[in-house]
């Protein structure tokens, strides 16, 4: 085999526009198959993206015989059912982030897939990018010093009462859907887990999910902090700050496929007036093709994954603690 057959659990939109027509570009792997809960729906994203096969369940799609792998980008309360449903058919899975509603269902959603013996990685296609690829080499490299602290923020706006991240019980709200970044990063990029934990939410009155939350994360290297709003004008950015040096990155998780991306590295000169930056720039690439032909390639080979299922679990177990902190 030197393709692997995917099959897409659901239609919701980060398949249709982003991730599918991605994957399809990857070399060594093939769409052959996507489900919905209705089966004209699946079918008209079927044929809108050239995708051979529809089913009008889930269930049919798992089941079905001649697909390999399932990406899952279903709401946050689902992924434990699927990943599980998809193990038992002996499909290996692909699952957006964050991986479950809790650190116990995301260990459970591990367990089940080392049991089956299929792949299982989570989707922080970012940490593929090249951008983040150099970012860690050169922090692991001592490029910038000793790395002491992380800065980040990330904000859009949806104020939409029926849109899935505003809804509580499936998992919505800023922290799980975009803070889940700040914290994944933060713990690659210190090589550990945070000591401690401070935190300040502020939550919708009516749908009652997280819409601007901040954090203080303490590492035995550093801090991090980062805020997140769902409720805010759309910005992104990363700052590191390190003994001898700190790093600028421009555009760190909804990176365009399409459009060169920066990193900016100062150490030395005159700061803050006139310091010495240098400009790296990366080449137009899609970090969810990326992810899909890296996935694949760990299928194929029967090699382990870009980032193994247990940070997914340790990351859910981070989102809990800023939980707790902010009502403690």
């Amino acid at each position: 085999m030197d393709r692997v057959r995917w099959g897409v659990v659901s239609t919701a939109g980060i398949g249709l526009e982003k991730v599918i027509p991605a994957i399809q570009r990857a070399p060594n792997c093939e769409v052959v198959a996507i489900a919905s809960r209705r089966a004209g729906r699946a079918r008209a994203a079927a044929d809108q993206l050239g995708i051979p096969l529809s089913f009008g369940s889930y269930e049919e799609l798992v089941n079905a015989e001649g697909i390999d792998a399932l990406y899952i980008p279903l709401p946050n309360h689902l992924h434990l059912k699927w990943t599980a449903a998809a193990a038992g058919a002996g499909k290996h899975v692909l699952c957006e982030k964050p991986l479950a509603l809790t650190s116990a269902d995301a260990r459970q959603m591990v367990a089940v897939c080392a049991k089956a013996g299929v792949k299982f990685m989570e989707a922080f296609m970012y940490r593929l990018h090249p951008s983040w690829v150099k970012v860690k080499q050169l922090v692991s490299s001592g490029a910038i010093g000793e790395l002491r602290a992380i800065q980040t923020r990330f904000a859009y706006f949806n104020d939409d009462p029926d849109n899935i991240r505003n809804r509580l019980e499936t998992g919505g709200g800023a922290l799980m859907d975009i803070g889940c970044y700040a914290i994944n990063l933060s713990r690659m990029l210190f090589g550990s887990e945070p000591t401690g934990v401070s935190a300040a939410v502020s939550r919708d009155p009516g749908s009652g999910v997280d819409i601007l939350t901040s954090a203080l994360l303490e590492f035995g290297a550093g801090q991090a902090t980062f805020t997140v709003s769902t409720q805010a004008e759309p910005d992104q950015r990363v700052h590191l700050m390190g003994t001898a040096g700190r790093i600028e990155v421009e555009i760190p998780f909804n990176i365009p496929p399409a459009a060169e991306t920066r990193v900016f590295v100062t150490g030395g000169g005159n700061p803050p007036t006139d310091p010495d930056t240098v400009t790296i720039t990366f080449p137009a690439v899609d970090q969810y093709t990326i992810q899909a032909e890296l996935f694949a390639g760990a299928i194929l080979d029967d090699s382990a994954v870009p980032t193994p299922p247990e940070d997914g679990v340790a990351n859910m177990e981070v989102i809990e603690r800023v939980f707790a902190a902010a009502t403690g």
